[in-house]
């Protein structure tokens, strides 16, 4: 279990009473509350539903979505939690800069305008500077001109992030790194590799004539078929099907 103070661990065996749940339990929501900040968590707390998520005055996500009376519970104690986080030492002071810390962030960066997690990556924003924190590791980006107005991270739970700034949604891989690592690259797996135009054989076009005398009407529509076919295969793309369709059908 997460080390705490004495006073954190008073804490915890308050609110442990109060709500009826496991001190792992709301040890476990401490801590989330504690990475996003204070104003947002992303939990996965069996004991509350499985996973969801908390912001500050705004939604409460939980498993059992149409459970409000357990939207009310997990708000009143990340609020809690927040409140105490702010006001009590609850987890043994970290040096500045240490991946554990709350401010995990280089030290020279100052205090960020905006934080939070998701899933297993914390992010600050900075005046001209993202950092950004996985596994540990700690990546800072020159933001050049953006102007962030938000970070968010693909489901998932790849290392996939983006932002939104003046010129719309921008991958922060596209960002120059100052310092650190940087993001893996993410690999899409899920879509199939398009088939290269060069790979299609004469025979695969369905030996379509180009210039020989008009075929008869039921020879047309066999071709118009396998025409059909190919389109349905995705081996010609929509603007090939339709124009080669529409010069069979100007033959009849």
């Amino acid at each position: 279990m997460q080390q705490l103070t004495p006073a954190g661990q008073n804490l915890v065996n308050d609110i442990s009473n109060r709500y009826n749940l496991s001190q792992a339990a709301v040890v476990h929501m401490l801590i989330a509350v504690n990475n996003g900040g204070g104003t947002m968590a992303q939990f996965n707390c069996p004991e509350l539903g499985g996973g969801g998520q908390w912001m500050r005055g705004g939604m409460t996500m939980v498993g059992d979505m149409f459970n409000h009376g357990l939207k009310m519970t997990v708000n009143n104690l990340c609020n809690e939690l927040a409140n105490a986080l702010a006001n009590t030492q609850v987890f043994p002071p970290i040096p500045a800069g240490s991946p554990n810390s709350n401010q995990w962030w280089p030290g020279h960066l100052g205090r960020p305008f905006s934080s939070g997690s998701q899933n297993n990556i914390r992010y600050a924003v900075f005046p001209g500077r993202l950092a950004v924190e996985l596994n540990g590791q700690v990546t800072v980006y020159d933001t050049l001109d953006h102007n962030i107005g938000g970070v968010s991270q693909q489901q998932g739970g790849n290392t996939s992030l983006t932002f939104s700034s003046q010129y719309g949604t921008v991958a922060v891989n596209s960002l120059p790194v100052i310092s650190g690592p940087g993001l893996p690259p993410n690999q899409q797996t899920n879509f199939a590799s398009p088939v290269p135009i060069s790979n299609f054989q004469p025979a695969q076009a369905a030996s379509i004539p180009q210039n020989s005398n008009t075929p008869a009407a039921d020879e047309i529509i066999t071709l118009i078929e396998k025409l059909t076919q190919l389109h349905e295969a995705g081996v010609l793309s929509n603007d090939e099907f339709n124009a080669k369709k529409a010069e069979l059908l100007g033959r009849l």
